[in-house]
């Protein structure tokens, strides 16, 4: 039997251990996707304790409680942070087979020299050693021993971006932190708060929004600001993948009933959204942007709990919505124009990876090997086996050693022990495709393809 989570965790034959002890393990970190503050980094935020550190604004470890018959008190509400740590701790030891297991101990080992287990009567042994540590701990420190080398945060095209031109200026630190442009907000002509956001975007760039035409223009001056703040990518978070294309009239008139007031219909909303995720991608075509594509999301299905905490409080779940009619439907009329810029794709519904593993070998381009990418297993997928499906139907559908990587998508400093989650699970599934004789033992080979896949796709890809 072996130990619980040793140096060869996850590890299980002589190929795999060598591909990551020798190939992998090491490599710096690209994390191009995630949620994280970039004033706490510019600040250098230290960490009270915890708590702080790692259940606020944490949905995976909400979940995790409130399916243990937790009181909403101490997971958002007001108990101390000592007795939510307490009631997490209780919860996590039932966690058996649910990653978070696996990243919160690989967390405590890396960060905080703890070896053993947490769970209810080891948690004051556990509090009293992570509320030391983080004495001497801060973000920057963390992001350092870490090894990361990129930060692709998450921004809303009204933000000024302070913080990333302050981080930019910062000579003494070395890792880069980079907006990515996240329009969601003008997108999402349906949705309550519309109107209002077109007030504040109309201001932040100068530009009176008074048609679709001067909403573009608004939108181009904030990519414009951005690509000169080093932006990289945009992110786009669907419901559901749209392509529903409607004439210059028929906007128009989309547009200018949500100026009054006046409710947007599905299939309105449908168009609109249509005509500017196409112009958005034209534009980062452009730049040399990536376009980042993450839908089938059922938002809030819980109404009392979203109207007592509001969005994004963990209450999300998969979508029941088949979008593999309107993805091709996008990719085409950017490619027919020559404006497809290079792509990740991301669908929380796991049975989608064939569908987008095909798609990709239609669209691919000259311009970067991959240009068209499957993304990493996403939210409710990043656990072992997701990353196993969705890795083995991009090796069989595409070109595995072309795939760009993990990223961690998550809101904690902590976070980044998910790239070595990720790594011992690739090379455990290609060190297994070695030893049983499906792949040579070829090192030079099996370095690029390791290495590659760990960060130097994603380098490459980004144009870091």
């Amino acid at each position: 039997m072996k130990k619980f989570m040793d140096k060869d965790f996850l590890l299980s034959t002589k190929t795999a251990q060598k591909l990551y002890h020798e190939m992998a393990a090491d490599m710096p970190i690209i994390d191009y996707h995630c949620h994280v503050n970039p004033k706490e980094i510019f600040e250098d935020k230290k960490f009270s304790n915890i708590t702080e550190i790692w259940l606020g604004g944490d949905h995976y470890k909400w979940r995790i409680m409130r399916s243990n018959g937790v009181d909403e008190k101490y997971i958002t509400g007001n108990a101390s942070d000592r007795e939510k740590f307490q009631k997490f701790a209780e919860a996590l030891s039932k966690a058996i087979g649910n990653p978070m297991y696996h990243w919160c101990h690989l967390e405590l080992k890396k960060y905080f020299g703890y070896e053993g287990t947490l769970n209810g009567e080891t948690a004051e042994q556990v509090w009293n050693l992570c509320n030391e540590k983080l004495a001497n701990m801060s973000a920057r420190s963390i992001i350092e021993q870490s090894g990361v080398a990129f930060i692709g945060t998450t921004d809303d095209p009204i933000d000024n971006l302070e913080w990333h031109i302050k981080l930019k200026e910062d000579e003494s630190f070395k890792t880069i932190v980079a907006p990515s442009f996240r329009p969601d907000k003008a997108l999402n002509i349906d949705k309550a708060g519309w109107l209002e956001y077109i007030t504040k975007l109309s201001l932040v760039s100068e530009t009176p929004i008074v048609s679709v035409a001067t909403l573009k223009e608004a939108l181009t001056k904030r990519i414009e600001f951005f690509n000169s703040v080093g932006c990289k990518a945009s992110d786009h978070g669907l419901d559901y993948m749209v392509y529903s294309p409607a004439s210059k009239e028929e906007l128009d008139y989309i547009m200018a009933k949500a100026l009054s007031g006046e409710k947007i219909t599905k299939d309105e909303a449908d168009k609109f959204k249509t005509d500017l995720l196409l112009f958005c991608a034209k534009e980062y075509a452009y730049y040399g942007w990536v376009l980042q594509l993450h839908y089938n999301c059922l938002r809030n299905p819980n109404t009392k709990m979203f109207q007592t905490l509001g969005a994004d409080t963990g209450f999300d779940c998969i979508g029941p919505n088949n979008s593999c009619h309107s993805l091709p439907g996008i990719l085409n009329a950017l490619y027919s124009e020559d404006s497809l810029p290079k792509t990740i794709i991301y669908s929380l519904d796991a049975t989608d990876n064939a569908f987008i593993d095909t798609i990709l070998g239609a669209f691919q381009g000259t311009e970067v090997a991959g240009k068209i990418q499957h993304g990493s297993a996403w939210w409710f997928n990043d656990n072992k086996q997701g990353m196993i499906d969705q890795l083995t139907s991009l090796a069989n559908l595409s070109l595995l050693g072309n795939f760009v990587g993990m990223l961690t998508d998550s809101r904690s400093f902590l976070s980044y022990t998910r790239h070595e989650y990720f790594r011992r699970i690739l090379c455990e599934l290609i060190g297994g495709w070695v030893e049983n004789g499906e792949y040579p033992e070829d090192y030079k080979s099996l370095e690029e393809i390791v290495k590659g896949i760990c960060y130097n796709n994603a380098k490459n890809y980004f144009g870091i």
